[in-house]
């Protein structure tokens, strides 16, 4: 049984390449023999050694300068995501709880999160300018509400029988809430934080192509004004894989934490 188990873990895996290869075959077809044109898709030998050459190389404008870009923005995805969870987990978890809480707050954050995210980039700009300051409250503003709307759902669903198992052991309001309701909410709560972190590399790149000096979408504006297609798909690259890593280390340090049980959906 248990090897049976291993089994259909080791084909579950190899089946998530699947996708990829076909996808990897069919891009090396179309761009075999100049099949499509160099400015609208490079090759995969093209694409290949412009990211080389922006993680080590020396070729002006970006060679070797993936580093500095990619601390820049990471930076931001940090600052701007970890607001967010500042704000919304508490909100959360309070009107998933609290008839008042949720009478008060859910209306308007509900309101608010019904406007395109890039609806906000014009006033942005106007309130901060353009830069740094702009892009964090992007960022921010659209991490806050899955995390907050996760977090109430969360909260909300905890089986009574829970509650009453805690007060029959003497926990009181406070206890209940840190030991029983907060515990119980994890898997929503990360999957909402899942989803926040994932906006929180998408408004980044909103937010950096507004001006700002070093970034991953800084670099991807750049070069859409220079007409350097491959640097601008490799940019998004690097956007892709950095934020799966971040999804992977959230998820990963949840378990870790005892947050998370490895029976757990999310």
């Amino acid at each position: 049984m248990m090897l049976n188990d291993r089994e259909n873990d080791v084909n579950m895996k190899l089946a998530g390449f699947f996708l990829p290869v076909v996808l990897f075959t069919l891009w090396y077809i179309f761009t075999l023999d100049g099949g499509v044109p160099a400015y609208l898709l490079p090759s995969p030998g093209d694409l290949a050694s412009t990211g080389i050459d922006f993680a080590i190389g020396e070729n002006p404008p970006y060679g070797g300068t993936l580093f500095v870009h990619t601390m820049a923005s990471v930076q931001r995805v940090i600052t701007g995501f970890g607001l967010a969870v500042a704000l919304g987990l508490p909100l959360g978890f309070l009107t998933g709880r609290i008839g008042l809480a949720r009478a008060s707050l859910d209306p308007t954050v509900h309101l608010i999160r019904i406007v395109p995210g890039i609806s906000w980039l014009p006033i942005a700009m106007v309130w901060f300018g353009v830069g740094e300051t702009t892009t964090l409250f992007l960022i921010s503003l659209a991490a806050f509400f899955p995390v907050y709307v996760n977090a109430a759902q969360g909260a909300s669903t905890v089986s009574p029988m829970l509650i009453r198992a805690g007060r029959m052991l003497g926990a009181n309001d406070l206890r209940i809430f840190t030991t029983v309701i907060i515990p119980a909410s994890m898997p929503a709560t990360l999957a909402g934080l899942r989803l926040g972190l994932g906006l929180s590399w998408a408004y980044l790149v909103l937010g950096e192509l507004t001006g700002v000096t070093y970034g991953l979408g800084a670099v991807m504006m750049d070069a859409r004004m220079l007409g350097n297609v491959d640097m601008v798909l490799v940019s998004m690259i690097f956007i892709g894989f950095f934020g799966r890593i971040s999804d992977i280390a959230l998820v990963k340090s949840f378990r870790k934490f005892g947050l998370l049980k490895n029976g757990d959906r999310i």
